[in-house]
């Protein structure tokens, strides 16, 4: 952060990444102490507001995000990258989780910033993600050495067609809650409703939508309009933290509510997900890594559901969410037995586009 004018300012991008948006900045244009930065990057933003209106925010969780990104001294990493939520109506930034939306724009940050040197064709940038402490390559195209984001790749959930990017986690089961399943059960009884709380690069609860007495295909503006549902929902969530060694998770953002059913458009399961308190409007990169995965393997609330078994190898889970789709191509070994279950990869296509550079000026 430095005087231009006098104006406190920050060297900043704002960023598309996946099917969200935030800010991007390089660790050394930001204070490194948590009780300096949070503040500042909530006036950045513009929090706590509804509209975030005297901010950069979009006045949306999926908007109101934050990249900081910082060279690697790691052997098996190019970068370091943390991921911040800054929410919209409180004034909290939380570091509690990863976001591999905002991750695929990490990237292509890193090459434009200089980060990391761009090849010929397309530059494998090896990324190492702070707040869980697991990794990720993402390939980045650079056409001549440079990052282009124009291409024909689509995604549900963002207009248009950009350059595609190219998601492999590395070792990501139990990276926030210390194990795949976390409370040692495929299954708990929570509030008399059968969950399952997985956590394979991002806690998720799985609950059926039927328990709810819903279909599965209300919008997120029904969801999020009908008080008693969420209210439900939470007192479940907040119990599933406890089980899922979250301690109390009254103020944080994981775990993630997902209401499973039947597909609706061809795809293996189709999902609406409580992120926590908002439906998103998709479903979140690595929260579609972790109800994958309890589709493939018995036991689980989805499998249940389902009544479809998989065999080892390569499988590809579509999983159906309100804008769309996530298709998430994973290898496994050991499926039916949860106790020598192994994800060797799990593999995924997003797109990014660089919208803004410039300074943020600071309130």
């Amino acid at each position: 952060m430095h005087v231009n004018h006098d104006r406190q300012v920050v060297p900043c991008y704002i960023m598309r990444g996946g099917t969200s948006k935030g800010l991007y900045f390089l660790a050394s244009d930001l204070p490194a102490e948590p009780a300096l930065r949070d503040p500042l990057l909530l006036s950045l933003m513009g929090s706590p507001d509804d509209r975030q209106i005297d901010g950069l925010g979009g006045g949306h969780p999926l908007t109101s995000k934050v990249a900081i990104v910082s060279k690697s001294t790691r052997a098996d990493a190019d970068v370091d990258y943390l991921f911040l939520q800054v929410m919209v109506d409180k004034a909290q930034v939380s570091d509690a989780q990863n976001c591999g939306n905002i991750l695929a724009g990490v990237g292509p940050f890193a090459i434009e910033q200089g980060l990391v040197a761009a090849k010929d064709n397309y530059t494998d940038v090896r990324i190492h993600m702070l707040n869980t402490g697991s990794n990720a390559v993402t390939r980045v195209q650079t056409p001549q050495g440079k990052v282009t984001y124009t291409g024909e790749a689509k995604i549900d959930g963002v207009p248009g067609a950009s350059a595609p990017i190219l998601i492999d986690f590395l070792d990501i089961a139990g990276s926030s809650c210390g194990s795949l399943f976390p409370s040692g059960n495929s299954q708990d009884l929570i509030n008399d409703i059968a969950v399952t709380c997985i956590d394979n690069g991002m806690p998720v609860v799985l609950l059926k939508a039927g328990d709810f007495g819903l279909l599965g295909h209300e919008s997120p503006a029904e969801l999020e309009s009908d008080q008693s549902l969420k209210e439900k929902i939470e007192a479940i969530r907040l119990q599933a933290g406890e089980l899922m060694n979250l301690g109390d998770v009254s103020k944080k953002t994981v775990p993630k509510m997902t209401l499973i059913s039947k597909p609706l458009h061809g795809g293996l399961l189709n999902t609406r997900s409580f992120i926590p308190h908002r439906v998103h409007d998709a479903i979140g990169v690595l929260g579609s890594v972790s109800v994958a995965t309890a589709c493939v393997l018995k036991g689980t609330v989805v499998h249940d559901l389902l009544q479809q078994n998989f065999a080892d190898g390569s499988v590809e889970i579509v999983v159906e969410h309100p804008t769309g789709q996530f298709n998430v191509e994973m290898e496994v070994s050991g499926s039916a037995n949860i106790n020598h279950f192994t994800i060797h990869r799990a593999a995924l296509l997003r797109t990014a586009r660089l919208l803004m550079r410039g300074e943020a000026m600071v309130n």
